[in-house]
């Protein structure tokens, strides 16, 4: 399996592609996106559009997974990254890929074991089970790949328990 984390933002983007190899995790790719704050607010959000719809296209992979918006504590900031999560998920819907969600929490919980994790476990751990020794770049790309690595460890757990589920013990 073969998944794409989205960590939306509009002045930068992260994304992580991460493949299930067997029993272990690959890097494909990760980076960022990102857009001119002084640019009108249009031309931002078509321009990373464009970008996502590319990097799909591009990638082809399995799954997009997409950091659930909960809550941010200033407004402008909760629009921005509002509006990339929804050019996130219809960029991979254009380009028919299946879109998976999950919260900040749930992501953390999934790569360190803590819901409550500090954003430096995280890109500790990310970089760890992802036989890196560190993720270079701003956090939204250590934040993108643990997207990856959430839904790709779940899968895992996903399939464990069908094939126990076809089976009496």
């Amino acid at each position: 399996m073969f998944a794409l984390g989205i960590d939306p933002g509009l002045s930068r983007c992260g994304y992580g592609a991460v493949r299930a190899e067997g029993g272990r995790l690959v890097v494909a790719a990760y980076g960022h996106l990102s857009t001119p704050p002084s640019d009108p607010l249009a031309e931002r959000l078509g321009v990373l559009l464009g970008d996502l719809e590319a990097l799909v296209a591009e990638l082809r992979p399995d799954a997009v997974v997409v950091e659930r918006v909960l809550f941010q504590v200033n407004a402008r900031t909760a629009m921005a990254v509002g509006q990339a999560s929804g050019l996130a998920l219809a960029a991979a819907a254009r380009e028919g890929c299946p879109v998976v969600q999950y919260s900040p929490n749930e992501v953390k919980l999934a790569v360190t074991g803590d819901g409550s994790a500090r954003k430096a476990q995280v890109q500790r751990m990310v970089a760890t089970l992802l036989g890196l020794a560190v993720v270079e770049g701003p956090p939204d790309r250590a934040d993108a790949l643990a997207l990856a690595v959430c839904h790709l460890s779940g899968a895992r757990l996903r399939e464990a328990a069908a094939t126990a589920g076809g089976s009496r013990v």
